[in-house]
């Protein structure tokens, strides 16, 4: 993996933002949308029944947006210190920033990013998923390695980031019973 290329393809395609789901420009807005996991906008799963759902709806949408290709599965860990923490064996780290100041060094926060390249394939990343439905991963992102589609999954559902307002639109018609009822898609 290049480190160095990896950035500046973030920084050409996402300008202004960081690797991080939740980091993501509100400026892309007329490329995003966003879809609930559980019918009724329900946040949390409860049971089997439910995590089938959620992992049904995420990997519908990223088997449309990915299929037969590979992605970046973006990764990050937050730290009081510089130091990398360890992550599983195929991911590899990317970048490191201070993410929140203070003068006290146990109260700074360190994001770490780390990013595995891998075929796509559906339910290969449903133990990741079902973590994030958990709340017990955050700002995951799955991107294609052109980085123009952004996968950012949560516990809740998903925003979805397109390559252009025509394909967002399309994606919402296939999966508008999937939408937030809010005025602005929230």
């Amino acid at each position: 993996m290049d480190r160095e290329a990896l950035t500046a393809l973030w920084e050409r395609r996402w300008p202004g933002t960081e690797p991080v789901g939740h980091e993501i420009d509100s400026r892309a807005r007329d490329v995003w949308v966003r879809f609930h996991s559980l019918p009724e906008s329900k946040r949390y799963p409860d049971d089997e029944r439910e995590y089938a759902i959620v992992l049904e709806r995420h990997n519908t949408v990223l088997d449309e947006l990915f299929a037969g290709a590979e992605v970046y599965v973006l990764t990050p860990r937050w730290t009081s210190r510089t130091s990398v923490p360890r992550m599983h064996r195929d991911a590899r780290h990317w970048r490191t920033w201070l993410q929140s100041d203070d003068p006290e060094p146990e109260f700074r926060t360190y994001c770490h990013v780390f990013v595995e390249r891998r075929q796509w394939r559906r339910g290969g990343l449903d133990r990741l998923l079902r973590r994030v439905a958990d709340e017990r991963e955050a700002g995951v992102i799955v991107t294609d390695t052109g980085m123009r589609r952004l996968y950012h999954p949560y516990d809740g559902g998903a925003d979805v980031h397109l390559a252009t307002p025509e394909e967002r639109d399309r994606l919402k018609e296939r999966h508008a019973d999937w939408l937030s009822r809010h005025p602005d898609g929230w």
